[in-house]
């Protein structure tokens, strides 16, 4: 039976690229046939969402045609690149937007409290009891290194990772981190009997400002003993940057055909993760624990395997590892709260 191959204005046609839908943004209709049926699609989709205003300085066909269609990559590349795609991120940002115009607080109704937890000195005999447990554990954890960020706050144009955790020997943060897991892997494989040694994966969640800079000081220094194929990068992609309260998308006021981005924080992690697809690959090797960190904090690992052992002996889901905070205290702080109807 013979099937008939669609040409390329059969697609288009079907697309209605003269329809009523462009009427609100003339210089993008005028411009649809430059364009590939899926880059329609997102025209549509940024029409449809009120951005409209996006294309009001668009040239007619025959002027900047490469950058037209420029502008629908990073469209694309902005979709792809969040849960939900773009749809989602405008629909939340305008509900947030408006919540916060109205001083709506979304904490009306809870309580704090003191949450309850395991409260551990370090060197005790039940410090060193769960330090055990932990130690044990570690061949089913994997370590994830947020590592987004600059140390420009701290007077340093480099990546924080670099930075030396102390001044005796200059040993770089990113190295102590490595040198404490890799430890930590083969104190876990001599108190498992039987067991053969695991390597302990390493996840590190880079950005634009710092993926580059990471990836060299890995290969300039081997990986500080780690075998690379243990360490993977997952670079976090930037959102686009908001222009008002009704979410729309900011365009660079040096480049009309690009949008304005931003990075976007330290959650965006847990859908890298995800979507990358290790945290499949980690199921199905028997992982049980996601030991999730920060880049400039030289003490934790003198807390993690303690803290793994309090997870696993209390079989906990969720544990997060804090030291007391004094009042007025510039840190954050941890609680628990409780609403007015019971709900955690």
């Amino acid at each position: 039976m013979a099937s008939k191959v669609e040409s390329p204005a059969d697609s288009l046609s079907k697309l209605d690229i003269n329809g009523d839908w462009a009427a609100s943004a003339p210089n993008l209709r005028n411009n649809l046939s430059l364009l590939f049926p899926d880059q329609i699609e997102l025209g549509k989709m940024l029409l449809e969402m009120g951005q409209s205003h996006l294309f009001e300085h668009w040239p007619e066909p025959g002027v900047d045609d490469e950058q037209k269609r420029a502008f629908f990559d990073q469209v694309a590349r902005l979709n792809s690149s969040y849960p939900g795609g773009l749809v989602s991120y405008i629909n939340t940002a305008r509900e947030l937007l408006a919540d916060s115009k109205a001083g709506k607080n979304p904490f009306d109704g809870f309580t704090p409290s003191v949450p309850s937890g395991e409260s551990l000195t370090f060197g005790d005999d039940n410090f060193v009891q769960f330090e055990e447990t932990g130690v044990r554990e570690m061949q089913n954890a994997a370590f994830v290194l947020v590592a987004g960020g600059l140390g420009e706050r701290l007077g340093y144009n480099g990546i924080k990772v670099a930075l030396p955790r102390e001044s005796s020997s200059g040993t770089c943060y990113l190295q102590h981190y490595i040198e404490s897991i890799l430890a930590l892997q083969d104190a876990s494989s001599r108190l498992v009997e039987g067991g053969s040694p695991k390597q302990i994966p390493f996840v590190i969640m880079t950005s634009d400002d710092t993926h580059a800079r990471t990836l060299e000081l890995l290969e300039s220094n081997s990986y500080f003993g780690m075998n690379p194929t243990q360490v993977k990068l997952l670079k976090q992609e930037k959102v686009a940057c908001l222009d008002d309260n009704d979410a729309r998308l900011a365009v660079d006021p040096r480049n009309k055909y690009v949008i304005q981005t931003k990075p976007h924080g330290h959650g965006d992690v847990h859908s890298l993760l995800y979507s990358s697809g290790l945290l499949n690959l980690w199921r199905h090797a028997g992982l049980r624990w996601v030991l999730f960190f920060q880049d400039t904090n030289g003490l934790l690992f003198k807390a993690i395997p303690a803290a793994l052992g309090v997870s696993a002996t209390k079989q906990y889901h969720v544990n997060s590892l804090a030291v007391p905070r004094k009042a007025k205290e510039a840190i954050g702080g941890i609680a628990k709260l409780t609403h007015a109807d019971g709900e955690n």
